[in-house]
C-alpha cells in the first residue's frame, strides 16, 4: 500500500476538519441565528467551503495527482469563506478551520 506522507495526512485531517465545521455550522448556529448568518451569498460561499473540502480530502485519498488543483481551489474558497465568517461574527470556530484548512491546502498545491 502506498504510504502517505505526514504531510499530505495533516492536509486530509484540516480538510476533513474544515468539512464538518463548515457544514456543521452552516446548519445549526447559521440557520437558527438568521439574518446575516443565511444570506444567499454566506450561506452559499459556506455550502461551496464545505464541498471543496470534501473533495480535496477525498482526492488525496484516492491519491490522485490532481489533488493539487482541487488543493489550490480549496485554499482559496477556504480564505474566502474565514474573511465572510469573519465578517458576519460570531463564527470563530469557522475562521479558524477555514484558515488552518487553506494553510495546509496552500503547501500541497505548492
Amino acid at each position: 500500500m502506498h504510504h502517505m506522507s505526514k504531510e499530505m495526512q495533516a492536509c486530509i485531517d484540516q480538510c476533513l476538519s474544515c468539512y464538518k465545521t463548515c457544514l456543521g455550522t452552516a446548519m445549526t448556529h447559521c440557520l437558527e441565528a438568521g439574518g446575516k448568518h443565511t444570506e444567499p451569498a454566506h450561506f452559499r460561499l459556506m455550502m461551496a467551503c464545505a464541498e471543496i473540502c470534501r473533495t480535496s480530502a477525498h482526492f488525496m485519498l484516492l491519491d490522485s495527482p490532481h489533488h493539487k488543483h482541487t488543493c489550490r481551489e480549496c485554499a482559496e474558497i477556504c480564505e474566502e469563506c474565514a474573511k465572510d465568517c469573519e465578517r458576519v461574527g460570531d463564527m470563530d470556530d469557522c475562521v479558524k478551520a477555514c484558515r488552518a484548512c487553506a494553510e495546509s491546502c496552500r503547501r500541497m498545491a505548492a
